[in-house]
């Protein structure tokens, strides 16, 4: 196995950024405390020389190469959780995740992921293209986000799903509770989104390796404190509906990372861990039939309960 060569050129928006910083902004498979270690081991140059420290300040125009070595094989075991399938055939599953779940394995969550369930569920008829950490994943929602996921059961369903995702052409609504009282009827938020270079955690608008994104909101109803949205997304970037809500200051009720620094945990008097969004409508064509295909799934009944509680 040989190691994998990323080479990223320094933009005039990120001179002066120390050498760890400006790869954890600039790609999307490493982060700076993994940065940090492929510096410490040589694997990371500057215009040709071995990088001198982590903090080595960068230039415009500074070419920097990170040797990444090949990953461990991880093993991902199938585990016994239960699945809302909303909808399955053989090229392609659709899901409606809980809040809470995580979509696919990582550092810190090995188990109890999606990816562990529908490998119970479906053992070996899932796609290979995104390896053994995200058989069959296509897209992902937010671990706190609910709703409809597709998944791909074979190489040439996930070509075909990943391709409408890329054309725009797959139907994503989502419903949303946003603080505040939003004037506008309807408006769409086209803002890039990238990379927060002040925290990794999160993505801001016109970020790091800042890319297009455009998401279209309608109001539904209004309760004085919040509004309560339908958000259509026309791109996907990570977190993309709750970084534009936050960027209109209009930030997601129960939103820790994008939300006010001080807010309850309560929401219309229920008590709410997580962004109050839910992916409700997912449409897509079908990749062997050619026809198109819409699927729905209900709030759930905390978000349920909180809508209640606000139009009393």
């Amino acid at each position: 196995m040989e190691d994998t060569r990323i080479t990223v050129t320094v933009s005039p928006e990120d001179a002066g950024a120390r050498l760890d910083a400006f790869i954890g902004w600039n790609t999307d498979e490493l982060s700076r405390s993994y940065a940090v270690k492929l510096i410490e081991k040589g694997l990371v140059s500057v215009n040709g020389s071995p990088a001198a420290s982590k903090k080595q300040p960068l230039n415009e125009g500074d070419v920097v190469s990170i040797d990444v070595p090949e990953p461990e094989i991880l093993e991902v075991g199938a585990e016994d959780i239960p699945l809302n399938i909303v909808y399955e055939d053989d090229d392609v599953v659709v899901i409606d995740k809980p809040r809470g779940m995580v979509v696919h394995p990582g550092p810190g969550n090995m188990n109890g992921t999606l990816v562990n369930a529908i490998m119970y569920h479906m053992g070996d008829s899932l796609s290979s293209i995104n390896g053994v950490i995200r058989p069959g994943i296509v897209h992902r929602i937010d671990k706190d986000t609910s709703g409809l996921l597709m998944i791909a059961k074979n190489d040439r369903a996930h070509e075909s799903l990943a391709a409408q995702l890329k054309e725009h052409s797959v139907t994503r609504e989502y419903t949303a509770l946003a603080h505040d009282n939003i004037r506008e009827d309807e408006l769409t938020i086209d803002a890039p989104i990238g990379r927060d270079p002040k925290n990794r955690m999160r993505n801001a608008v016109n970020g790091a390796a800042a890319r297009n994104a455009v998401t279209h909101i309608k109001v539904l109803e209004r309760y004085g404190k919040y509004t309560l949205v339908k958000a259509v997304l026309e791109t996907g970037r990570t977190h993309q509906i709750r970084v534009h809500m936050a960027y209109i200051h209009h930030p997601l009720a129960g939103d820790e990372l994008y939300g006010p620094r001080r807010q309850s945990r309560r929401t219309g008097g229920v008590e709410v861990r997580g962004q109050l969004l839910h992916a409700g409508t997912l449409g897509f064509i079908h990749p062997s039939t050619g026809d198109y295909m819409e699927f729905h799934s209900p709030l759930p009944e905390v978000f349920e309960a909180v809508l209640e509680n606000l139009r009393k």
